[in-house]
């Protein structure tokens, strides 16, 4: 036990950097694009006109760095100090080529179906206080938004990390190439702005992709859009919004083509 919690020490600090740079990479390449250099040329695709307020960005970036603690502690435990007990193999070449991606997409399915579920639960009226209200304090979410959860939702949010390691056969390599799309897009979903093209909503795989007017729906009106990647699961057990349609079509209209079209 006690080479464990050595193991425990070693791994932390380096992981707490590399987690942290990823999503302040990430959240702060999105702020600075859309919330500084580009404002007025992405106006048109605002999903909501107005901007947070200073205290919000702050608030959000105070919970972040928790919850980069927390994720990193969970993924320490799951991916080194007891990875002897779960299915991470340490060579590529122990499994085929095409099964290392492969792993990478049954980690995006599981995720996703994952978070549709516990983010329901968060809703339930005697656990949302404790566990998802930080998060939906942001009602015009912004890409600081992205991490910025209660320690007790930091918590299940970072249970995919275990439910990984112990459910699927894959190399960490391939845990970290999912975590690094996951942050992306994560980001994205928070950005307030929705970067797919007009109508994108309408074609036969749009219909399934979660979007940032999806999950920016969510956090102003709190109630359905509970996907995460996806909206497949919101179809499936009807909690996708009546109106969603209809705010899509509102922020990607000509106005908004208009004005990417400056950018290109």
């Amino acid at each position: 036990m006690m080479d464990k919690m050595q193991q425990l020490f070693d791994y932390f600090a380096p992981a707490v950097l590399h987690v942290g740079m990823r999503y302040f990479l990430a959240a702060g390449t999105a702020f600075i694009l859309f919330y500084v250099l580009f404002k007025k040329a992405m106006s048109g695709r605002k999903i909501q006109s107005k901007f947070p307020e200073l205290t919000d960005y702050k608030r959000d970036i105070y919970y972040s760095v928790i919850t980069i603690f927390i994720f990193t502690l969970v993924a320490v435990l799951s991916l080194r100090t007891f990875a002897d007990y779960t299915l991470i193999y340490d060579e590529i070449s122990d499994m085929p080529t095409w099964y290392y991606w492969g792993s990478i997409l049954l980690m995006f399915a599981l995720h996703d179906f994952y978070f549709y579920w516990i983010h329901r639960l968060m809703h339930q009226p005697k656990l949302y206080r404790y566990f998802h209200k930080v998060h939906h304090t942001s009602t015009n979410p912004s890409p600081w938004t992205a991490y910025a959860f209660h320690p007790l939702e930091a918590i299940l949010e970072a249970g995919i990390i275990a439910l990984i390691a112990f459910t699927i056969p894959a190399h960490r390599s391939a845990i970290v190439i999912f975590f690094i799309f996951q942050i992306i897009y994560n980001v994205y979903g928070h950005t307030g702005y929705e970067l797919y093209p007009k109508n994108f909503h309408k074609t036969w795989i749009g219909r399934f992709i979660n979007t940032s007017v999806a999950h920016n729906m969510h956090h102003k009106k709190f109630h359905g859009n509970f996907g995460l990647y996806t909206l497949i699961w919101d179809r499936v057990f009807g909690t996708l919004r009546k109106d969603y349609d209809d705010d899509y079509e509102k922020v990607t209209d000509n106005k908004g083509e208009v004005e990417i079209a400056k950018l290109r």
